[in-house]
């Protein structure tokens, strides 16, 4: 093998297992339906409870994604959409009776997903007939659920993700599958590469001796960070206890102090950058993604390699507009200390004159509601985007970037640089 620093080395392949292919072959046991059916006939639950929202998994029966609020007066709102409900009887019997009836079929491949890494096969039950989809002209939203083996789960609801608009995959973890060998899961074998240098070629090539020096320096308490930054010929002047994670601020590159917060001016900074629209909070987990500039524009996106970015724009800034919604609109919400005092917790701002809606003829509009939310990480930020009317949105965006800047709100919610 040759570097791309020119260094030569002699290395060993290791041989690689064949793997259980002959208990899977010789398997006579119950088929991942007939498993799976104690979970359907006990009408069990599994839930998942978010930043926002509670995702309810009642197996054999419905997928329900719900956000409970109480107002003033201890009544409760609830805004749920259902991912998707059972259309058949039994939801196991067809694929597995077909399995009895044809052998060859159990020969199948069965589907695997990539779990953190890993290619996990999983048992897909299919869930239809769901709210309906105002971005799919009311087509009804749909999920694919899957169950995976874990021997110590308790059939919890490990993620949910829209795969495409409106269209869902939901991964339970379960026990009840690991008695099927081909449902297993089995960590990645590790095997070692022995490699030797030859002739005119250092011991180690020169990038793995860098790279194991910069993960030594992750592991190095904040007195010897600096002496081992002067060794890297570090340029940064960053002071720091224990390093987490880089986080991108506007256009640098700083790191974070596990709980800690960064440095005042690192703080002002990333205020004043948000506040002037230059640094923009983004978010999404699903097929849509979401980008919030302040005092610009809230816009949706979907990016695909193939046919580009797929961009909507829910809503463009107008100071003069937002101040006429603001006179009919709460644009500040307050908090009650425990010594009486009242601290602004909220604003709401209104961004209107988005992209024509198909459903409405009109211009899409979001109110955007900041948040102030207290974080283990000071940069920290949740973003989610409701539907409640067609084309009319919500963009939540927390985070304890919020909190430093809420108190210099004025009486329309607009907020400004702290002094």
């Amino acid at each position: 093998m040759t570097t791309a620093d020119k260094e030569k080395y002699k290395c060993i392949l290791p041989l690689i297992a064949s793997g259980n292919e002959e208990e899977e072959k010789d398997y006579k046991g119950p088929t991942p339906g007939e498993l799976l059916e104690p979970l359907f006939k006990q009408s069990s639950c599994s839930y998942r409870i978010e930043s926002y929202w509670t995702y309810e998994v009642c197996h054999g029966k419905h997928i329900r994604q719900y956000h409970e609020e109480k107002e003033t007066g201890q009544k409760i709102n609830i805004q749920e959409y259902y991912l998707g409900n059972m259309m058949i009887k039994n939801p196991l019997s067809e694929p597995d009776q077909e399995e009895k009836e044809n052998p060859k079929e159990s020969a199948k491949e069965i589907p695997t997903k990539n779990i953190e890494g890993q290619m996990t096969p999983y048992y897909p039950v299919e869930m239809g007939n769901g709210t309906p989809c105002s971005l799919r002209q009311n087509l009804p939203r749909s999920s694919t659920v899957m169950y995976i083996c874990h021997p110590e789960a308790k059939h919890e609801i490990l993620s949910v993700a829209e795969v495409t608009t409106c269209e869902y995959e939901v991964v339970i973890l379960t026990p009840l599958l690991c008695s099927h060998p081909k449902y297993r899961f089995r960590a990645s074998p590790v095997n070692d590469i022995f490699c030797q240098s030859l002739p005119g070629s250092p011991l180690k090539p020169h990038n793995l001796e860098q790279l194991e020096k910069q993960q030594e320096m992750m592991k190095m308490p904040f007195r010897r960070v600096k002496e081992f930054q002067e060794e890297m010929h570090s340029t940064k002047e960053e002071k720091f206890s224990s390093i987490h994670k880089p986080v991108a601020v506007g256009s640098h590159q700083l790191l974070t102090v596990g709980t800690t917060h960064i440095s005042k001016l690192t703080d002002d900074q990333l205020i004043k950058e948000f506040l002037s629209g230059s640094y923009c909070f983004h978010g999404g987990v699903g097929w849509w993604k979401y980008e919030f500039c302040y005092g610009k524009y809230v816009h949706q996106y979907h990016e695909d390699k193939e046919s580009g970015k797929t961009s909507v724009v829910v809503g463009t800034w107008s100071k003069e507009e937002h101040i006429e919604w603001s006179r009919k609109n709460a644009a500040r919400t307050y908090y009650l200390r425990e010594d009486g005092t009242q601290t602004v917790r909220m604003v709401s701002h209104f961004y209107g004159n988005g992209d024509v809606c198909d459903l409405t003829d009109k211009p899409r509009q979001v109110t955007v509601k900041l948040k102030c939310k207290e974080s283990d990480s000071p940069h920290a930020v949740t973003i989610y985007m409701l539907e409640p009317h067609s084309c009319q949105y919500i963009l939540g965006v927390e985070s304890p970037v919020i909190c430093k800047i809420l108190d210099t709100a004025d009486e329309y919610g607009l907020l400004s640089v702290p002094g």
